[in-house]
């Protein structure tokens, strides 16, 4: 119990979220005491959210409720805490400036993990939709280097089975393609265009292998060799 005492403590937003969630079990399972910050549950929410508080509240998670502008509600939680991850969805990627400025004014954070998981994009210029989808999150980047805030950027390309289902689909062996229309269209409309960028980026321009990995970079595999 007393070496548990001594793990780092994490603050998680968007814990309650896809992604987050997992990251939120994982925290909890490898023995550090876990805060959530969430928004608040209403009679409006869904179910599944309803589900995923009470299940986190009966493994030990502190759930926070509240919005990214509460900025000194969040400042009093980030002095209880040592690691701050975002697992923020696309659509709130910029409210994570907000999240950087609380930490710089609490002070205390020894590292943060913004919401990232994806390529790595300050190596790659992908067409158009993609990049307006990365150049987000460069922005929260840059904002966290000139706060001078510790920090971890996570960059696992095409991972896991969720972008593995949804972009490559493997398990779908078709003979036939069906092209609806003439076939001589050139574009797609938004937002169907953002995943075809997406395979443009990774198949056709190799986006996620055309760079070599420099001193402040670290392979995963040789943090975790098994």
């Amino acid at each position: 119990m007393e070496g548990e005492n001594t793990k780092p403590k994490i603050l998680i937003f968007g814990g309650t979220g896809y992604f987050g969630k997992y990251m939120v079990k994982a925290s909890v399972s490898s023995g550090h005491k876990t805060f959530v910050y969430a928004r608040p549950v209403t009679q409006n929410s869904r179910p599944s959210k309803l589900e995923i508080h009470k299940e986190f509240q009966g493994i030990g998670v502190t759930i926070i409720e509240g919005e990214l502008d509460e900025h000194e509600k969040i400042v009093s939680i980030l002095k209880q805490v040592d690691v701050v991850i975002s697992t923020v969805a696309y659509p709130k990627f910029l409210d994570q400036l907000k999240i950087v400025h609380a930490i710089k004014v609490a002070g205390n954070i020894k590292r943060f993990l913004p919401s990232e998981f994806g390529c790595e994009e300050d190596r790659v210029r992908p067409l158009p939709p993609f990049e307006a989808y990365l150049e987000k999150k460069r922005i929260v980047r840059r904002a966290i280097e000139a706060a001078k805030i510790p920090y971890t950027f996570v960059s696992a390309n095409l991972y896991g089975a969720y972008f593995v289902n949804v972009l490559l689909r493997p398990s779908e062996s078709h003979d036939d393609v069906v092209v609806y229309g003439s076939g001589e269209a050139k574009a797609l409309p938004p937002p169907e265009d953002i995943p075809i960028s997406i395979m443009h980026s990774l198949f056709a321009k190799g986006d996620s292998m055309n760079f070599e990995l420099g001193e402040d970079d670290i392979e995963a595999s040789k943090l975790y060799p098994d």
